[in-house]
């Protein structure tokens, strides 16, 4: 199901307004797609001027950055997520989510689910 996110046809004070230019394709918004801990699994979205936008469906390393080294390491699971508690229990990697890895625990610094690779920063080791 795609969802038609663009401006509505009301004014706030219920009035009519005339729309300057027709509803167009790249206006419209995207599902959220929840990136998940797993077998890694990528889908590609073509964007304007015909590039390629790579979303992450689900995610098993991530690149964490300590003291400025950058260690590419095994995520295990999702500690919190201010997002949404929910997506504690379902392991749903978004910005600002707190991850465990083998190194300990980061908070993640990247959008997986618009660039489809998973940064964070070492919080504790």
């Amino acid at each position: 199901m795609a969802l038609w996110k663009l401006r509505s046809n009301r004014k706030p004070t219920g009035g009519r307004l005339v729309a300057l230019m027709k509803k167009k394709k790249r206006n419209r918004g995207s599902e959220f797609l929840e990136p998940k801990i797993g077998e890694p699994k990528f889908k590609l979205v073509r964007t304007a001027g015909g590039n390629f936008k790579v979303k992450a469906l689900s995610i098993k390393e991530a690149n964490v950055a300590d003291k400025g080294k950058i260690t590419k390491t095994k995520v295990l699971t999702v500690v919190e997520n201010t997002a949404n508690p929910n997506y504690v229990r379902r392991n749903v990697v978004t910005k600002g989510a707190i991850i465990k890895t083998e190194l300990g625990l980061a908070k993640v610094t990247s959008r997986p689910s618009k660039d489809g690779v998973v940064n964070a920063v070492l919080v504790k080791s």
